[in-house]
């Protein structure tokens, strides 16, 4: 069997217009993850644990939309296929929704503040669900071919990186700069609206562009069979519980569970570690973009080919350890005295560490959602139906679980270690700056190292992958085959 058969070959073209559309919901995601909380909790004075209590309930509300977005897209027959009508119609919601998360009306008391905070990330999450889900299946299904997918992933992972270096590049550079009265940029109130209304902008056309330009690949892509009911709460159940009788996507879900958590929390209390801990301004900030293009750059070049030569399940174990255990390194060496801001060189030496954790977490990406498509096969060769939506989405349902409790945990943690609001670099108890850094780079790890543990547990190699093609085919040849 050829590595990638003649007909299993994507255009440059697809892979690219696929790709952009990731970097259209980095855009929106990476903000309101790296960012809402922040300008919340510091710029607008609500408490940091209200603030990631928001950003937790949204989480999980939206949780529950994305397995019936993905069974809806799943069974959805139209001229448009089953995924496009949802990538059109989600845009507009999207970009609106981002613009109000920035922009609450004055005068909001706490309860207001937090209300506003809520609903607005809700329905920009929803909104998401209904362009994610149906995007990301879109790229589980563009190719059949074991090493093929894991480009086309590969794709969705670098644009992922494309969208949040965009996002920091033009969130720290132009809208966040320094200023006299404001040297840490991202704390400047006046800043966020006209950000909030470009950056909603450019998602918005991207995310049409990414629909309008795969397009063409509808009329190629797996469609629904005839007899195949429409959504309906029993075929919602019946989706969703064929999709978790496959052991190896069980495995996958948990070990991304440990995975999201570590991300929830790592992901808030970041920004904070490298603003108060690190005492490093918005310009300086925006040099970590080199390492995570780095870091995205180099997974984009080698995620296939470490499939092609150790396999996905090796791969992903390697990965995730990589991740829980390096972003711990400097930070450990900033709480034992060896480095400060003051350190020669310090911003480079944190750069490597951000390049070989972000290509950890790339590569790990890129692994799941190409091994997510390979249990897609698996359960066609199954059941008889291809569930890419369901099984995309359901995994995303435990992240955004886990990730609520991570991004909970981590307002928790703001508010146990006593930090202050609207606090000033430099001002802060040195005691509640070393507990800060403990969190972020020591204790969010271990989660991390967990989901390697059961990222091994998971069974499908090329060996099984080859099987499980031949008997699709097979079914496919018997049911073309005339009745005698």
């Amino acid at each position: 069997m050829t590595d990638v058969a003649a007909s299993d070959r994507l255009p440059l073209k697809t892979k690219l217009s696929f790709g952009i559309g990731s970097a259209a919901e980095a855009i929106a995601l990476h903000t309101i993850t790296a960012y809402a909380v922040l300008f919340y909790n510091q710029v607008l004075g609500l408490p940091a644990l209200l603030a990631g209590l928001a950003v937790s309930v949204s989480l999980v509300l939206d949780g529950v939309i994305e397995p019936m977005a993905g069974s809806i897209s799943d069974r959805t027959k139209s001229r448009l296929g089953r995924r496009h009508p949802y990538m059109y119609a989600a845009a507009l919601p999207i970009a609106l929704s981002f613009f109000a998360i920035f922009n609450p009306p004055a005068g909001l008391g706490d309860t207001g503040l937090f209300v506003w905070f809520l609903a607005g990330v809700s329905v920009l999450r929803w909104s998401m669900a209904f362009y994610h889900t149906p995007h990301i299946a879109l790229g589980g299904e563009l190719s059949p071919n074991y090493v093929e997918r894991s480009k086309v992933m590969a794709y969705n992972s670098f644009f992922t990186w494309v969208g949040g270096a965009l996002t920091t590049i033009i969130a720290l550079r132009i809208f966040f700069k320094r200023t006299e009265e404001y040297p840490r940029g991202l704390l400047n109130p006046e800043a966020w609206s006209p950000y909030a209304l470009v950056m909603g902008s450019v998602a918005f056309v991207i995310l049409l562009a990414s629909a309008a330009l795969t397009h063409d690949r509808i009329k190629h892509l797996p469609q629904p069979a005839k007899e195949t009911p429409p959504f309906s709460p029993l075929a919602f159940y019946s989706d969703v519980k064929s999709a978790m009788t496959n052991v190896n996507y069980v495995w996958l879900l948990v070990g991304f569970f440990f995975l999201s958590l570590a991300l929830g929390l790592r992901t808030v209390l970041h920004v904070y570690v490298n603003t108060f801990f690190w005492g490093l301004d918005s310009e300086e900030l925006s040099f970590f973009v080199i390492g995570t293009f780095a870091g995205y750059a180099t997974a984009f070049i080698m995620a296939a080919r470490l499939h092609g030569r150790y396999d996905k399940k090796t791969t992903m174990i390697a990965a995730a350890a990589t991740y829980g255990v390096v972003p711990a390194i400097p930070i450990g060496m900033g709480l034992m005295g060896f480095w400060s801001h003051e350190t020669p060189f310090i911003i480079p030496i944190l750069i490597v560490f951000s390049a070989i954790s972000s290509g950890a977490l790339s590569v790990l990406s890129i692994s799941v959602m190409s091994a997510l498509a390979d249990v897609a096969d698996e359960n066609e060769a199954r059941h008889g139906i291809r569930q890419e939506g369901v099984l995309y989405s359901t995994r995303t349902l435990f992240a955004k679980v886990d990730q609520a409790i991570g991004t909970a945990l981590a307002g928790l943690v703001l508010t146990l270690i006593a930090f202050p609001e609207k606090a000033r670099p430099g001002e802060v108890d040195v005691e509640v700056l070393h507990s800060l850094a403990l969190w972020d780079g020591v204790i969010a790890g271990v989660p991390a190292v967990v989901a390697a543990f059961f990222y091994g547990r998971y069974r499908i190699n090329r060996t099984s992958y080859d099987q499980t093609r031949a008997a699709i085919a097979a079914r496919k040849a018997a049911a073309a085959a005339p009745a005698e």
